[in-house]
């Protein structure tokens, strides 16, 4: 028996550190959270200073056993978790857990943190450890029994006023508010259009374009030329004036600097990999855990290849800027290295969870050395993160602007060149930072040919330029983050977890990588911004996190935070229950007649989403459907193109209980349907018949499945991705695509007594079957 047990989180990260630290040290994993609240009312205590009620989760009995074997034979116990809030809180429900079972007599307790899994961090740690830090805890106790008390109170009253199954949360909720508000924002959004003149030059064998900003002396606003008429006269006269040359009144050049983005912080790195790798913040977190627990990159020691991935700090050791300042001499050339190491400010208030950004663990280790090492996501995200972390310690930009104003015959007639030319490249030559819905052209450099004051510029044409105001875009998840950020709604280890849950409750959809509110996100926000005003703030939930950051700082005692919530909550909640009734919240009067019986009609929430129906049902039956935009619709969408097979009447789109479909507009009469979506061909052999191919479908609950294109007749169906490739041990025609949480991805064989499976190097996306299928 080893004298010596440790306890980490991942099982990846417990072989890392058996290797460092040799035969005396037993390291084993808690795999997360060992106990929770019990699932059910009561399990927080208001009446008693919010005691809370704790039991093992089921799924981790096993790994409570094996902790608790081990400890009877070792000395001492390290408690190795995450340096941050919930590390802290798994540490100390171990603890607990152990003193329960009374196995912690004359047995040595310490806490060691390390931010990178290092043989140098990790035996440095063992060397100096610590103890629990109790207000990290509490802090995390605090959040743990807010969400509770609010998902265990206000999700009932979801369910009484507007349909069984709803939740709502402490900081989910302020972020739908975010989406559905840009969403009603971008619907209320009137366009206006507007014209632009723009003249088009040569001047030394290069062409380039000038801006109008001056006419007949009057600086040029967005909305000063509005429509086709006034854009022509103004060509026409501007034309007239030139003759065929511009002339140079004004040249200005300017000279100016630029300087390099701060090292990455969690969220920062979720919205760059979103930006520039597509990833969602989900996966980032994912690859970055990979990249933190470490693997083996050859000689046959395992090694962590970023320091820790939840942190909100921007800061870099001294011994890292040391390492990272030597490889950019070496790499780049010692010009390139700023007399100083560059220093960054955190835009947090509470950057306290880890005290250094994320960087590379060794500067050295340059990404395309490790990229037969690592997975094709891996090396993604390690050289995206080596980059900004390189990048951040370089020299500034050096760009050299040049503005050219030119006059049309007069001085009241202006137009307007700029250019800019990068004179150093500097840290640019290494890594330029994203930006979010950047307009086609914003980062392109326009180069001006040479010019003096009193050139006379040949004129090639003056064009108009039609342009229409657009509205914001819909929140991505780059966006979102940056904006919750903003707020303060939330902390960057809670946004993955925040945008799965308001997509899995289906209070919002993802398409093209945007997030639009369902019309059960509509009301669910639309009901507790009327209802629960202060909850759904932003300032009340950035102020709230402020606090708790507080108590995890030791300044305020997290009992009298939690009264001082639950009071005016829970009268609240009770006020609600009784005042409001569901056809408030579920229904929307309209200004119109049922044309059947002459009450008035509503909008009211259904299974299927929202419909226009009538005020005296079920004495009137009367419906008819809205739009997707919200708008009325008596007429059904006829497919074009396309008759029914069966009776050659027209093809419509229609709803039904599993959402829409095309059917027969002959219906009762012709009972012909067919899916939306035209299921989508993978080209994969069916090896069970032989004679059909494996299409991509999707079920009534809308889950992807993948059959053959001969049922009924042949059944062979599959939940994974299937793959055109045989299995090496059984030769079975097909392999399939299977990602989990402990393997990873992977390609398996689907035959039940076929065991054969190896690791997946591919994009994981296709497991999820992310190819659309096809509309009809």
């Amino acid at each position: 028996m080893s004298k010596n047990l440790i306890i980490v989180e991942s099982p990846a990260k417990s072989k890392t550190i058996e290797k460092y630290l040799g035969k005396d040290f037993q390291v084993l994993a808690s795999y997360g959270h060992l106990r929770d609240l019990i699932p059910k009312e009561g399990a927080v205590d208001p009446q008693h200073d919010f005691a809370m009620k704790y039991q093992i989760q089921e799924r981790n009995q096993r790994h409570v056993l094996a902790i608790t074997k081990a400890l009877k034979g070792a000395d001492t116990l390290y408690l190795a978790t995450d340096p941050d809030r919930e590390g802290e809180a798994i540490s100390w429900h171990l603890l607990e857990i152990l003193k329960a079972k009374k196995l912690l007599k004359n047995k040595a307790v310490h806490r060691v943190v390390f931010h990178e899994i290092t043989k140098k961090a990790v035996t440095h740690a063992i060397q100096n450890p610590g103890e629990i830090a109790t207000t990290l805890v509490d802090a995390q106790q605090a959040r743990r029994a807010l969400d509770y008390l609010v998902g265990f109170n206000l999700s009932p009253l979801l369910w009484k006023k507007i349909r069984r199954g709803l939740s709502a949360g402490r900081v989910q909720s302020p972020a739908l508010r975010m989406i559905v508000e840009r969403e009603l924002e971008i619907e209320a959004f009137k366009t206006r259009e507007y014209w632009s003149i723009t003249a088009k030059l040569a001047h030394a064998k290069q062409t380039f374009k000038a801006k109008l900003t001056h006419y007949n002396g009057e600086k040029l606003e967005q909305f000063s030329i509005q429509n086709d008429d006034q854009a022509q006269a103004t060509q026409q006269a501007l034309l007239a004036a030139a003759n065929g040359t511009l002339n140079v009144a004004k040249l200005e050049k300017k000279q100016r600097k630029r300087n390099p983005a701060a090292p990455f912080t969690t969220s920062t790195l979720q919205q760059e990999a979103a930006r520039k790798l597509g990833f969602t913040t989900k996966r980032t977190m994912m690859v970055a855990q990979q990249l933190y627990e470490g693997m083996d990159i050859g000689g046959g020691e395992a090694a962590g290849l970023i320091t820790y991935m939840r942190t909100d700090s921007v800061n870099l050791a001294d011994e890292a800027l040391e390492n990272i300042r030597q490889l950019i001499s070496d790499k780049y050339g010692a010009d390139q290295v700023p007399k100083q190491p560059r220093a960054f400010k955190t835009k947090s208030k509470n950057a306290q969870e880890a005290h250094e950004a994320i960087r590379p663990t060794l500067a050295q280790q340059i990404p395309a050395e490790l990229k037969k090492y690592l997975s094709n996501d891996q090396f993604k995200l390690y050289d995206l993160i080596w980059k900004r972390t390189i990048a951040c310690q370089m020299i500034h930009a050096t760009i050299n602007t040049v503005s050219v104003d030119l006059q049309c015959g007069s001085d009241k007639d202006i137009f307007r060149a700029t250019g800019s030319v990068i004179a150093k490249p500097g840290f640019m030559a290494v890594y330029l930072e994203g930006k979010d819905d950047n307009k086609e052209g914003d980062d392109k450099e326009t180069f001006l040919p040479p010019m003096e004051e009193g050139d006379a510029i040949p004129l090639d044409a003056i064009v108009t330029n039609q342009h229409f105001t657009e509205p914001p875009p819909p929140y991505g998840e780059a966006s979102l983050v940056k904006s919750l950020e903003e707020h303060g709604i939330g902390r960057p280890s809670t946004y993955a977890s925040i945008i799965s849950t308001l997509q899995n409750r289906e209070y919002v959809t993802l398409e093209s990588k945007r997030f639009h509110p369902t019309d059960v996100g509509r009301i669910v926000i639309k009901f507790l911004t009327e209802h629960f005003t202060k909850y759904v703030d932003y300032d009340f939930t950035a102020n709230l996190e402020d606090e708790l950051d507080a108590v995890s700082r030791g300044e305020k005692d997290w009992v009298p935070l939690m009264h001082d919530f639950w009071k005016p909550f829970t009268k609240l909640i009770h006020d609600k229950e009784q005042s409001v009734q569901r056809k408030d919240v579920t229904q929307e009067a309209i200004d119109e007649k049922c044309p059947e019986c002459g009450k008035p009609l509503s909008i009211r929430l259904g299974r299927n989403g929202r419909f226009i129906g009538c005020t005296d049902y079920p004495t009137c039956s009367y419906t008819r459907n809205l739009n997707d935009d919200g708008t009325e619709s008596n007429v059904p969408e006829i497919v074009e193109g396309r008759k029914c097979p069966k009776c050659d009447s027209d093809l419509v789109i229609k709803t039904g209980r599993y959402g829409k479909f095309i059917g027969c507009s002959s219906y009762p009469k012709c009972k012909h349907i067919e899916p939306l979506e035209k299921p989508l061909d993978t080209g994969v052999a069916c090896p069970k018949c032989k004679k059909g191919t494996i299409l991509k479908r999707k079920s009534r609950n809308n889950k992807v499945f993948y059959s053959c294109s001969g049922y009924p007749k042949c059944d062979y169906a599959l939940w994974n991705v299937p793959v055109k490739e045989p299995c090496p041990t059984c030769d079975w025609p097909i392999l399939t695509l299977k990602s989990t949480k402990s393997l990873g991805p992977e390609k398996v064989c689907p035959q039940k007594d076929c065991k054969y499976a190896t690791p997946y190097e591919g994009d994981p996306e296709d497991i999820n079957g992310s190819t659309s299928a096809a509309p009809i």
